[in-house]
């Protein structure tokens, strides 16, 4: 095995790794996870144990964007809670770091990522428990306090989704490849019909879905939930409108969606049922202005993609052939959003 991105010195990452990580030991190859968009991922194989190393990819990157420290930090910080993260091992900042990038180093999790949500490869009765696990996950996260959690400065407090429409119309203007109308649209009507603020304040994860998750290899049980680059302070309804786009998103275009199934003769839970069980598990009631929620969700998800196809046309992206797809993505999205409240 070898390291897929040349910019992955082995020579100066070993000796990093065994002064840094506790017990490392006996290195023995390196390979890179070829799926994930933002930051190049790894496993690294080790007499004394697996592990994986996070890193941010090299070249220009977006302001504020690829902050695997902040995904260090809030992993570090939810080690011993109710919601399975990997333990952490070691960071290495922009400043001392053998990569002269950010990295970190994080235990693998054994266990089973499931790609398709309509989870194919599981028996019919198999199917709902893990939307159940994913609801239950989903309510311990916004119920951890973040002062408690040693997060209090993790994120600015209120107002959340204004400034995230704010935050993301500017970075989808920065990286915008091609103009679009319904996202032109949707970044000036959201600012003036975005629910008020109702002072909820929770740790967010940011891109809650699926194939962020590992589960059990035996149980429907999440046995660690990655991808924090996203996270923050804010409202808990974005994370949870942000995962039921993938109710309305198509299955079959190449968007891992549940969008013209019968989910009902596969034993997948309807996108009205899951919101339920979660505000259930929250002792909550029921939510307004849910299809507003929803378009700011396609919204910054569209946002986000195109800042993956920017990076790919800079020679920067860490999955070349899935920012090409993205690119034709990013319409569908954003019609969707403005499907969602238009009319």
């Amino acid at each position: 095995m070898a390291p897929l991105d040349p910019a992955l010195d082995t020579t100066v990452l070993i000796p990093w790794l065994e002064r840094h990580v506790p017990g490392f030991r006996g290195f023995r190859g390196i390979e890179k996870f070829g799926t994930g968009q933002s930051n190049p991922t790894y496993r690294i194989f080790a007499e004394s144990g697996d592990c994986v190393l996070r890193a941010k990819p090299p070249g220009k990157l977006l302001k504020s964007a690829h902050q695997v420290e902040r995904e260090y930090r809030v992993m570090a910080a939810l080690e011993d809670s109710a919601v399975a993260v990997p333990k952490m091992q070691a960071l290495a900042e922009d400043a001392d770091s053998p990569l002269g990038r950010a990295f970190f180093v994080m235990e693998h999790v054994a266990g089973r990522i499931f790609w398709d949500p309509a989870l194919p490869e599981l028996a019919r009765a198999d199917r709902a428990p893990i939307y159940t696990a994913m609801a239950d996950t989903l309510a311990a996260l916004h119920a951890i306090d973040p002062d408690a959690a040693g997060l209090s400065d993790f994120g600015r407090p209120g107002n959340y989704f204004a400034r995230q429409t704010d935050r993301w119309a500017g970075q989808y203007r920065a990286a915008r490849v091609t103009s679009n109308a319904d996202m032109d649209w949707l970044a000036q009507w959201l600012p003036g019909h975005l629910p008020p603020d109702d002072g909820q304040v929770a740790l967010v994860h940011g891109d809650y879905r699926l194939d962020n998750m590992i589960f059990a290899p035996d149980a429907p049980r999440v046995a660690a939930l990655l991808d924090w680059e996203l996270s923050t302070l804010g409202h808990p309804f974005a994370d949870l409108a942000y995962q039921c786009m993938q109710w309305r998103l198509p299955h079959d275009a190449g968007m891992r969606g549940l969008g013209g199934l019968e989910r009902a003769a596969l034993g997948l839970p309807e996108e009205a049922d899951y919101v339920a069980a979660y505000c259930e598990r929250r002792g909550i009631g029921g939510i307004d202005g849910w299809p507003v929620l929803l378009a700011f969700s396609f919204f910054r998800l569209a946002a986000i993609l195109e800042g993956v196809v920017r990076r790919a046309r800079d020679g920067n992206a860490s999955n070349p052939d899935a920012a090409r797809r993205y690119a034709t993505a990013i319409p569908v999205l954003a019609r969707m959003g403005r499907d969602c409240v238009d009319g």
